[in-house]
């Protein structure tokens, strides 16, 4: 009784953001401004007498691939079939798309229960990075501009499940973000993301070629982070990856599992050395 689902309003996701903050997930300090712009309608907050007890998003990035985050519920309310009620209305806005997320670890087998399966684990390395490493060569990363975002985008969408240019390209163009891109040749081979987050800063996406072009893009974006703490979500299976954030002092601090419940296209996982968002994929 007084229970109903709906789209966020303008305003209302920002206590969603506080609730993951307190799960320990560090959001980014703008993420649901872009987040909510790529599919408003995926952002779904339960409401018992007008207060916000649940939430979930589902946000359809094609006609075929889907991504879950923010499952919460409040704490006083779980257990009390508002979750439940949440998920089945996110299922319902994802059809019959492919539905990714990054499950926690005490989450996974509720997951497994709807029909995701695990595909691999992805972790989050975490510290204050060494600054003896902060001299590599960085030769060729430049600062991005407008003229560099289609290019930023397509590299992207070679390493997701989908195209998501206008939400790439956005992420990618916001001022209060520090995004970095290595040319070769006159070819884009790599580019980064560092954004503030709630606590220290988070540098996603990572993406290369090569690993020498993934080291020039994290030693220039690891300049900017100054003493931060920073934080990297790396899929386990990139051991170069790993390595590279090993290298700079950076230690495993959390493990999700990246879930989905059906078949995706073919991408190329080489070139994701740390993801954008584990709420958004």
């Amino acid at each position: 009784m007084g229970f109903e689902i709906g789209p966020a309003r303008p305003g209302e996701w920002d206590q969603v953001v506080l609730w993951a903050a307190k799960e320990g997930w560090n959001p980014g300090r703008h993420d649901s401004e872009h987040f909510l712009m790529q599919d408003p309608r995926g952002f779904l907050l339960g409401r018992l007498d007008g207060k916000v007890v649940s939430a979930i998003s589902v946000v359809n990035y094609s006609p075929d691939y889907a991504f879950l985050g923010y499952y919460l519920v409040r704490p006083d309310r779980r257990g009390q079939g508002f979750g439940i009620a949440t998920w089945k209305a996110g299922m319902q806005h994802a059809g019959s798309r492919t539905i990714g997320l990054d499950g926690v670890p005490d989450q996974q087998d509720n997951y497994r229960t709807q029909g995701f399966l695990p595909a691999y684990t992805t972790v989050r390395y975490r510290g204050r990075p060494n600054l003896e490493h902060k001299a590599e060569d960085v030769e060729g990363v430049v600062p991005v501009g407008p003229e560099h975002l289609d290019l930023l985008a397509a590299l992207d969408a070679a390493g997701h499940p989908a195209d998501r240019h206008p939400f790439a390209s956005r992420w990618a163009a916001d001022p209060r973000h520090v995004t970095r891109a290595r040319f070769r040749d006159g070819l884009l081979t790599g580019y980064g993301v560092l954004r503030p987050a709630n606590e220290g800063v988070r540098i996603g996406p990572l993406l290369a070629t090569t690993p020498r072009d993934a080291a020039a893009v994290l030693a220039s974006l690891l300049r900017e982070a100054g003493d931060a703490t920073v934080a990297i979500d790396i899929p386990e299976p990139h051991h170069v990856a790993r390595n590279l954030a090993e290298l700079h002092g950076l230690t495993p601090s959390s493990r999700t599992a990246r879930m989905y419940t059906g078949p995706i296209r073919s991408l190329q996982q080489s070139l994701v050395y740390g993801v954008m968002s584990l709420e958004l994929g």
